[in-house]
């Protein structure tokens, strides 16, 4: 292996290509098999402390889940990739791995061949089925007949485009869905429950797709170029998948499950390099539709733990996804026969100016000014309709930020004459787009100068008026410590501005208090499901905004680790049953924030950005302002004497 080897690097092509040999040689998994899943099985913080030690590389170990296609019967496998051998195999009764690439193609592909769909929708008068997109969605265990329980299913949208290269998410065709199963490629049924007559509407968003009066109606001016150079190159050094910038130093990994991920963030702090995070990733994204007609009941999609945003993640091109001096990473996966493809482009990483860092202007000394640069690494996924943009920003004051961006096209249904939306939004002629959240979990395992830590509950306090407070003007902080798992279920409030310090209580900062780090939230968003709600219960973890648990390598999927068919919430609810302990210890926060999309108008045809983001920031990491040292722009980056010839007195 290359010289920048680390044991925390995603598995490469031949990796893949290994696992899938080892188990195929083993147990026989190849034709009438598929691969859901083949990941890198983490080495734990001990084998990675061993290795950045002395070198010592533990066993190269790869997690698959695969399953038989005429049994429907789901295996779990460790694979020791460095000795070729099989660690364990299991099979998981009554569980689906998630779906796959190749499966919803393939659906696709079945469905509109089919001649019981063709007939279908020929009674509809939609003749070309080159035009038709069959969606499928995985059919979720809420509402699945008994004689469906043994299978792997799936249902399907179906959407019918324009014209070649348009929008086919602008045809709905309503009432009409297709229930499949998945392994057999076998069409169960049509529901065929409702029509409405097709509305004129303008669902077009490609240029030469929109119509001519509307893009003559267009008043705006094109914009002049905004080139940003950076002559001298990045100011980021990037080794394998070491990434180092302004005292930061992380590394990048990238699963099928999660996507990007972010590994062992640190902080050179004046050369004693301090520990801030060991893994950051999102761990689960749920979406539900909160629109119970026939078209949208079974719209709960699980996109990390059903499909895996890794397998969603598109190729990043220059100028367009980000500006800039821009290096990039690829990241490899692998289809459903266990074989290795690369997605070009996949990682982004860049820098970005963001305005003023600090600035003051003395009345006599006159103005201090420093600007602010930020190391952004971001990843794109499209799950189907909608695109999520991961933005993951790291700052010279030892901020750290995570934003997420919602864009693409919402699923829109059309409704009769006089028909009404109670649960959507009108976007266009009789046409809705119905309301949803998009609910994220973000899994943060931080170790902040050191593995043991104590989150605490920080709040602001009113002081009561009285002989000691005589103004009633007095606010009082008050951090109380988490010390089991049921107190570190925790929800949002806004009236004491709650948030939550990752604390290392064991060591002292220069001013002798204990050095932490702080989640701000944002964009937390309320569950809003009866208690009874069955979709609730597939992800009662969206049910509190912060939970902590003592970090264990098996408790990674919030909802589960088989989401795919779930009828309950096997992750977070289940694992802080216990009540463990969780003061002074290796401690995970898992983070539920999103979009609560309220949807508009204009968010259609195609949606401008949802933007939605938190901070984990520096509380007492710092004796004082980490970036005071950072170097004053020099003059001519000001544009202080740009003359006056852009300028009319």
């Amino acid at each position: 292996m290359a010289d920048t080897f680390h044991p925390l690097d995603p598995l490469v092509a031949d990796e893949f290509t290994k696992a899938a040999a080892i188990l195929g040689s083993a147990h026989g998994v190849g034709p009438g098999w598929r691969f859901a899943s083949i990941e890198l099985a983490e080495p734990s913080k001990a084998e990675i402390a061993a290795f950045d030690a002395d070198g010592s590389a533990p066993d190269r170990r790869a997690h698959v889940v695969c399953f038989e296609r005429a049994e429907n019967k789901t295996y779990k496998a460790l694979v020791s990739l460095t000795s070729e051998s099989v660690v364990s195999w299991d099979h998981i009764p009554g569980e689906q791995a998630n779906f796959t690439v190749d499966e919803w193609v393939e659906c696709d592909e079945a469905l509109r061949n089919h001649p019981d769909v063709i007939a279908a929708l020929a009674e509809r008068g939609i003749t070309d089925m080159s035009m038709v997109f069959m969606d499928t969605w995985t059919y979720g265990d809420v509402v699945m007949p008994e004689k469906y329980k043994n299978r792997r299913i799936g249902w399907s949208d179906t959407w019918v485009k324009a014209a070649d290269g348009a929008n086919p998410y602008a045809g709905p065709v309503n009432g009409f869905h297709c229930v499949i199963d998945v392994n057999t490629m076998e069409l169960l049924e049509i529901e065929d429950t409702f029509r409405v007559d097709k509305p004129e509407i303008m669902g077009e968003y490609v240029p030469r797709h929109v119509p001519e009066r509307i893009r003559n109606a267009s008043t705006r001016e094109p914009l002049k170029p905004l080139d940003i150079t950076q002559s001298d190159g990045p100011s980021f050094t990037i080794e394998g998948n070491k990434l180092e910038w302004q005292n930061w130093s992380l590394r990048v990994g990238f699963n099928y499950r999660e996507g990007m991920t972010l590994h062992a963030v640190k902080y050179n702090d004046n050369g004693n390099v301090r520990s801030i995070a060991n893994r950051l990733s999102f761990a689960e994204m749920m979406v539900p539709y909160r629109d119970h007609c026939d078209d949208h009941y079974r719209r709960t999609a699980f996109d990390i733990g059903e499909w895996g945003i890794g397998f969603m993640t598109t190729s990043l091109e220059l100028g367009c996804d980000c500006l800039g001096e821009i290096r990039y990473l690829d990241a490899v996966l692998h289809n459903s026969k266990g074989e290795p493809y690369t997605i070009k482009n996949a990682i982004c990483i860049h820098e970005e100016d963001a305005a003023v860092l600090w600035k003051h202007v003395d009345h006599h000394a006159g103005a201090e000014t420093r600007r602010m640069r930020r190391l952004t690494v971001s990843f794109h996924v499209t799950v189907a309709n909608y695109e999520y943009l991961t933005y993951w920003r790291f700052y010279q004051d030892g901020n750290i930020e995570c934003e997420v961006r919602a864009t693409g096209i919402m699923v829109v249904s059309h409704f009769p004459e006089g028909g009404s939306h109670p649960h959507g939004t009108l976007v266009d002629n009789r046409t809705y787009a119905p309301y949803h959240q998009h609910f994220l979990v973000a899994r943060m395992d931080l170790d902040v100068d050191g593995t043991d830590n104590t989150v605490y509950q920080t709040e602001t306090e009113i002081e009561p008026m009285g002989p000691d407070n005589p103004y009633g003007l007095s606010l009082r902080q008050k951090n109380t410590p988490l010390r089991t798992e049921e107190e570190g279920k925790q929800d949002f409030n806004w009236q004491t501005q709650r948030a939550w310090k990752v604390v290392n209580d064991n060591t002292k900062n220069g001013i002798g208090t204990s050095p932490a780090y702080k989640l701000v939230p944002g964009a937390a968003i309320p569950a809003m499901f009866d208690p009874q709600s069955p979709v609730l219960a597939r992800c009662k973890a969206i049910e509190h905004t912060v939970w902590v648990t003592p970090n264990s390598p098996d408790e990674r999927w919030p909802a589960g680790e088989f989401v795919n068919q779930s009828k309950v919430d096997h992750g977070l609810p289940e694992w802080t049953a216990a009540n463990r302990s969780i003061e002074n210890t290796d401690v995970v926060v898992w983070y539920v924030f999103g979009i609560h999309h309220i949807t508009r108008p204009e968010d259609w045809p195609i949606m401008p950005v949802d933007t939605v983001n938190f901070w984990l920031k520096p509380v007492g990491f710092f004796d004082r302002n980490p970036s005071i040292d950072v170097a004053p722009s020099p003059p001519k980056a000001c544009h202080a004497d740009a003359g006056d010839h852009d300028h009319h007195h």
